[in-house]
């Protein structure tokens, strides 16, 4: 394999990889993709949530052959304090009318082989189970990748490798991960048999839940629970920001237990049976993490990138892989024509990005990063929804005071006015 000299190596087998590879390979390159699991999905984590339009570009109508688990058709976002829970759900067919607007839940470990097994199909040399030590630079380009000094040569590379590209750092694009770049994500999936979830969830069919949750999940600190439907499984979990982690004197693993606990969650996942348990780092900054993409040889797509970006009611990230490795395909394809594998070569891709609605997005929302690491976000608003409902909706035949009044109250009890001023403040720079 040593001797042979491939068109494109990829490292990483997730969404970002994946495409790169099947987008190539379908153009007639020749592609090896390298990934260090078992099998692609294997390493993959997340809550399981994959908007469509960004697959739709690169296999039209795949949701009728991927193994998909369910349609996203009822949305689902709570504040939460340790015995309450405000809750503000949406259900509506405008969630998939136009075209490739659709979102489903899925799971890595299906969704990837299957995309794998489009690759190969495609032609793509897959080679699972391999660590890849270092990219190989030759006056001062990227000719290929060290896999436990196995050299394999290529024009160029895609890394592709996750959050913490320890590739990308050594080649010096990437700065080492701060405490406040990135979350540590904790997930369980639990079985319960698809009649028991319609009921629970009142669903039908492949309808399916995403359920966003901030305030108790972490225990006022920085981060959130989250909870999505399968077809016979629901994933649950929670994301606390690393630099956060000492707020509440609790690991994240007990705050995912806790979280199971709650007394808003628990009647849902009651009698299932814990299937699968995972965590990894989840990029938190947005724009702002985001590193070097292109050199001589080497291109960064997915969360390699940092192209993730959490609003708290949405988590983007697998459809920024998806489309980022098709714009890194593409860029190379252009590269393989021109002839050209340098930086100016390769710098179609910085453009193509600019244009997309990855680096759009992340630009519009570059003050989300700074408003979801305030502290009144997590602790203050959910205990003053508590204080406002629970007066509100509480019946006892004393005089009671209007809407308006228990807010005004609730916000003088837990915020001064220099918190209430930066809070706005921060709140008008995110929007």
């Amino acid at each position: 394999m040593s001797e042979e000299k491939f068109d494109a190596i990829i490292v990483g087998g997730g969404k970002a990889g994946l495409t790169a590879a099947y987008v190539l390979a379908n153009a007639g390159l020749e592609v090896l993709l390298a990934d260090r699991g078992g099998f692609c999905g294997a390493k993959n984590v997340t809550g399981g949530r994959l908007y469509a339009h960004s697959m739709e570009k690169v296999i039209p109508g795949f949701a009728d052959e991927a193994p998909i688990e369910r349609k996203v058709t009822h949305e689902k976002i709570s504040l939460m304090t340790e015995k309450s829970s405000l809750d503000i759900g949406f259900s509506s067919s405008k969630l998939s009318e136009e075209p490739g607007s659709a979102s489903y839940t899925i799971l890595h470990s299906k969704f990837d082989q299957w995309y794998a097994e489009k690759c190969e199909e495609a032609g793509v040399m897959m080679v699972p189970g391999i660590r890849v030590d270092s990219c190989v630079v030759e006056d001062g380009k990227v000719v290929g990748i060290d896999a436990a000094g196995e050299i394999m040569y290529s024009d160029v590379v895609i890394l592709a490798d996750g959050v913490n590209s320890l590739l990308a750092q050594r080649l010096g694009m990437k700065q080492e991960l701060t405490t406040h770049d990135v979350a540590v994500g904790v997930k369980e999936v639990i079985k319960l048999d698809e009649e028991t979830i319609n009921q629970r969830f009142g669903v039908r069919g492949n309808e399916g839940v995403a359920w966003m949750s901030a305030g108790d999940p972490t225990c006022g600190g920085l981060g959130g629970g989250f909870l999505y439907t399968n077809k016979d499984t629901v994933s649950v979990g929670i994301v606390a920001t690393l630099a956060d982690i000492g707020y509440a004197d609790i690991s994240t693993p007990d705050m995912l237990d806790r979280f199971k606990e709650h007394p808003s969650i628990k009647p849902y996942i009651e009698g299932g049976q814990p299937i699968e348990y995972s965590a990894h780092l989840v990029p938190e900054a947005g724009i702002h993490m985001v590193p070097e993409l292109v050199r001589d040889g080497v291109l960064l797509a997915g969360d390699a990138a940092g192209f993730v970006v959490n609003l708290g009611f949405t988590v983007r990230g697998m459809d920024f892989a998806v489309e980022s490795g098709r714009l890194a395909a593409e860029a190379v394809i252009r590269a393989k024509e021109a002839g050209d594998f340098s930086k100016e070569g390769l710098s179609s891709y910085l453009k193509a990005l600019d244009e997309s609605f990855i680096m759009k997005d992340l630009n519009a929302l570059k003050g989300f990063p700074t408003l979801l690491s305030r502290r009144e976000m997590f602790k203050d608003l959910p205990e003053m929804t508590e204080d406002i409902f629970s007066k509100l909706f509480t019946v006892t035949g004393k005089p009671s005071m209007d809407f308006v009044m228990y807010v005004i109250n609730s916000l003088a009890s837990h915020l001064s006015v220099a918190q209430l001023t930066s809070l706005v403040g921060d709140i008008v720079d995110a929007f």
